[in-house]
């Protein structure tokens, strides 16, 4: 295949419940929004919280309603997990599925491996940082993009990372809108930088440092469209797709997915890739 349409949305509480708990199903709702875009071949959730209860009820009314099939969902120590639903017509079976290490996270993750025409399989990973110390995120981070190249060259990361966008130029968060919890997460400490309000670009400067490049910070910077860098949650743009150098020319399209409105507390966001774009020059190994 030549074209890839991938959409990430986070969830909240598995789209089955609120804050508190309480019974409310948006999964209509999101099962809309992702469908928004056509027929998708890959869809990353996080906090797919319960899709795995009741003999994995909900993640089989996923499958139904997308007409997608999914990963297994992989360990979790918090509950809060991602998972990945994927279009076997086009992308076929997947060839691993690997969750090692996936306990050395708070949420978990997955590596999902298909064979997709490019000279090494595409590794896929969708991701949800810790959200409450930027030091374990960044540890994370490093960690879920050395899995993701695990099989060779090409790979994605892909979620709720939880933190600022990498570069600097990027627009500053809303810092009006950031509750005291978030802002000690997502902003360096005072006595760092002379007690400014400064995002800590860290946890997704990691990507960037082992050579991932942010989807939609790519197009903005050939397209010079500020509606790339639209907000994803309530204070910034955390929710991001990132592929590997190799895949860096075959991103092509970037939307963000904000309907039906209340659907989460997050916009989903849409990512279109055309790999015969893709470098072949350098398929290494890992080892």
């Amino acid at each position: 295949m030549t074209q890839l349409t991938i959409v990430v949305q986070n969830l909240a509480h598995g789209g089955l419940r609120n804050g508190a708990g309480d019974p409310e199903n948006r999964w209509p709702r999101l099962a809309d929004r992702i469908l928004s875009v056509g027929e998708p071949d890959l869809v990353l959730v996080q906090e797919a919280v319960d899709w795995d209860k009741y003999g994995h009820r909900q993640l089989g009314v996923a499958m139904r309603d997308l007409d997608m099939d999914a990963v297994p969902i992989p360990p979790s120590g918090s509950g809060y997990v991602p998972t990945l639903l994927y279009r076997r017509e086009t992308v076929g079976r997947w060839i691993n599925w690997n969750t090692d290490f996936a306990r050395e996270t708070l949420h978990g993750f997955g590596v999902a491996v298909f064979d997709v025409g490019l000279p090494a399989p595409l590794a896929i990973v969708s991701a949800h940082l810790n959200p409450f110390v930027a030091d374990k995120a960044r540890d994370e981070a490093k960690l879920i993009a050395t899995r993701a190249l695990r099989y060779g060259p090409y790979g994605i990361v892909a979620g709720d990372l939880n933190y600022p966008p990498a570069d600097p130029a990027s627009p500053a968060p809303d810092y009006a809108a950031m509750l005291p919890y978030n802002r000690s997460a997502r902003t360096r400490l005072p006595s760092e930088v002379d007690g400014q309000l400064v995002p800590d670009r860290r946890v997704t400067e990691m990507l960037a440092y082992t050579g991932f490049v942010d989807a939609a910070w790519k197009l903005y910077e050939e397209r010079g469209d500020e509606q790339l860098l639209r907000k994803t949650a309530t204070d910034d743009r955390i929710d991001q797709l990132w592929v590997s150098a190799p895949l860096r020319d075959t991103i092509v399209d970037y939307a963000v997915l904000g309907t039906p409105e209340g659907a989460s507390d997050h916009h989903g966001l849409v990512v279109r890739l055309d790999l015969e774009r893709a470098a072949t020059d350098n398929v290494w190994e890992y080892r």
